[in-house]
């Protein structure tokens, strides 16, 4: 029987099934883009290939496999600070499930504040701008208005720059670094060359989306694949983090101290009343 006739069938160009003869339901053997996925992969395969294989649907470069592997490191976990993982651990302090506190880290880390969508709209703009510095300027200096209705705010900031420091991070630069001598030949090279007059372009130095959008266009993923792919190389930290604050009381969350310089006192017993 084929798929088309066989109704339990499931109909994906990314997932083919070979059911188990006694169970229509039970998967004999699962294919992942042609791959035998427990047959062929599996012991053999990295982890950051696949990942590869299913968002593109090829085998990966060992320079792909390599930057990928850089660029996981770098976004897995972005620390305390960061929204995305300051919502985790609030759940996690909190007492919540495991899934609340993903949930809290991918509704922070999704917008365009350092967020995923950041990665998006820089991902746009590689497609758009290409690597010529005077388009960049250009489109810098005005930005083009959209054309239809979006779910999100538009950023006050351009996308892949820091909108509140004053200069380029180390982090950034070393990840920016080591990720163009993986792949010299592309946007990243080009990134590490012109990044001072980007900046100055753009008013705001270079942040972490903005590489991680380079890298992603150079491994050629799309906009949406490489938001998609950022929400989920952010959640290790924030799962991390999560953990460790619902180990401890609620006392002993790092965040936030308040240090009043002018303590009234208790309240007397009129204000009470």
């Amino acid at each position: 029987m084929s798929d088309t006739e066989n109704p339990n069938a499931i109909h994906s160009r990314i997932w083919r099934e070979e059911p188990e003869p006694d169970n229509p339901f039970a998967a004999a053997a699962c294919y992942c883009r042609g791959y035998d996925v427990y047959g062929d992969l599996l012991g053999k395969a990295r982890y950051i290939e696949y990942l590869y294989l299913l968002f593109t649907g090829e085998r990966p470069t060992p320079q792909a496999t390599a930057a990928l592997e850089i660029l996981a490191i770098a976004l897995a976990n972005p620390g305390p600070r960061d929204p995305s993982v300051h919502a985790a651990m609030a759940a996690g302090v909190g007492g919540s499930t495991a899934a609340s506190a993903l949930m809290a880290a991918l509704a922070a880390g999704a917008g365009s504040y350092g967020g995923a969508r950041e990665v998006f709209l820089a991902l746009e703009a590689w497609r758009n701008n290409g690597t010529e510095l005077d388009t960049w300027r250009a489109r810098l200096a005005s930005p083009i208005p959209p054309t239809r209705i979006q779910v999100w705010p538009e950023p006050e900031h351009p996308p892949g720059f820091d909108p509140y420091s004053k200069r380029c991070a180390n982090p950034v630069r070393q990840t920016l670094s080591m990720l163009a001598d993986i792949l010299p030949a592309g946007r990243l090279a080009w990134l590490a060359k012109a990044r001072e007059a980007l900046e100055a372009a753009a008013g705001h130095p270079l942040a972490m989306t903005g590489v991680a959008a380079a890298a992603l266009a150079d491994l050629d993923f799309s906009p949406t694949e490489g938001e998609m792919l950022t929400l989920l190389l952010r959640l290790p930290g924030a799962a991390a983090h999560a953990l460790e604050q619902g180990k401890q009381s609620f006392r002993d969350f790092p965040f936030f101290e308040l240090d009043l310089q002018n303590d009234p006192g208790p309240a007397s017993p009129k204000e009470h009343a």
